[in-house]
């Protein structure tokens, strides 16, 4: 970890700016040492790699992915080509294409979560230049850690970190993009992943991220039947649902034959923007945010039909009539107590 970048991480139990203690260093690398929150809790470095994992004690899905990552870590770039074979796709161009829809440039500031062995990684980074910046977290140091030979040539300052992506280790609005694809299905709070990727992620800047689910037009054929019998992993269903209403322009594809779901928007502040309180023409008339907060009781039809008359002969809309003759009634009966 470069010593300048320590003020980008934060706590990530409490969010608050923590202080390195050094214990060996090399020119601006911290090679050993701690980062420490005023909060109480510590993570180590190790080997120049910032151990930023929340909780210590892992979710049981979050645990068992990265007891997978761990175990696999030394032969999982020989078998991943078997995805894309098996649909006929050239991995490196669906790669690339996934990388641009991040629509970066050089000068930015970018977060790959679940980097693994850095196969996007590098294709991100090619991307960036001198003056960007790309930080690579993954949950297991040990696939992390194949990123590191292929990310040694590449130009753009890199630093890497082990994390939990529901807990993210930044300050908001840190970073103008941030890229996942490949283990969204597994993670075990995907609402927390899309709030503290929002959260860290600057205003107007563009999220990217993508896993296995079979769509719901071939989960009866037998071309989704077979997929998903042999990898559960398909029938994992869209997280459309766990998407902040902070999200902007959101697009949806499947890609790799189809099978594997991306999510790509930009982030936005707050709920989308709409006029909720001009008066709408006709006979009912009010306002949207009227229409939804002004409900009272029902009446009875014989009273319903006696407001509709009445309305109508004067002119009003019917909510215009029926708030003047609530307001004069309330009036009435308050100031007769």
């Amino acid at each position: 970890m470069r010593l300048g970048e320590a003020e980008v991480y934060v706590c990530p139990a409490c969010k608050q700016r923590m202080q390195v203690r050094i214990v060996q260093q090399r020119g601006e690398e911290v090679l050993e040492g701690l980062l420490a929150c005023p909060c109480g809790a510590e993570f180590p470095i190790a080997d120049g790699i910032p151990d930023l994992v929340f909780p210590r004690q892992l979710a049981t899905s979050d645990l068992e992915a990265k007891l997978w990552y761990d175990a696999n870590a030394d032969v999982y770039d020989e078998n991943l080509h078997l995805t894309f074979d098996t649909f006929r796709e050239d991995e490196q161009r669906v790669r690339s294409r996934l990388v641009d829809r991040l629509e970066l440039l050089p000068t930015q500031r970018v977060l790959e979560l679940g980097a693994g062995s850095g196969r996007d990684s590098v294709l991100i980074a090619d991307r960036l230049g001198t003056e960007g910046r790309l930080y690579l977290q993954d949950l297991s140091l040990a696939i992390l850690r194949h990123s590191f030979p292929k990310m040694a040539t590449q130009q753009v300052p890199t630093e890497f970190h082990v994390g939990n992506a529901c807990h993210l280790p930044f300050s908001d609005g840190v970073f103008d993009a941030v890229f996942h694809f490949g283990g969204l299905n597994t993670f075990s709070d995907i609402g927390a992943f899309f709030s503290e990727v929002n959260r860290v992620t600057k205003v107007g800047g563009k999220v990217v991220a993508g896993d296995e689910s079979m769509p719901v037009w071939l989960r009866n054929s037998e071309f989704g039947r077979v997929l998903m019998n042999s990898n559960p992993l398909y029938r994992y269903e869209l997280p459309l649902q766990h998407l902040p209403v902070s999200c902007r322009e959101v697009k949806l594809e499947w890609i790799i034959g189809g099978v594997f779901y991306v999510i790509e928007y930009r982030v936005g502040e707050g709920e989308p923007f709409a006029d909720l309180d001009f008066e709408i023409p006709g006979i009912r008339g009010g306002t949207h945010r009227t229409r939804y907060h002004g409900l009272l009781e029902g009446v009875t039809e014989e009273a319903k039909s006696m407001a509709q008359a009445a309305c109508a002969r004067s002119g009003k809309s019917l909510h215009r009539w029926l708030d003047e003759a609530v307001r004069q009634a309330a009036a009435r009966d308050l100031e007769g107590r």
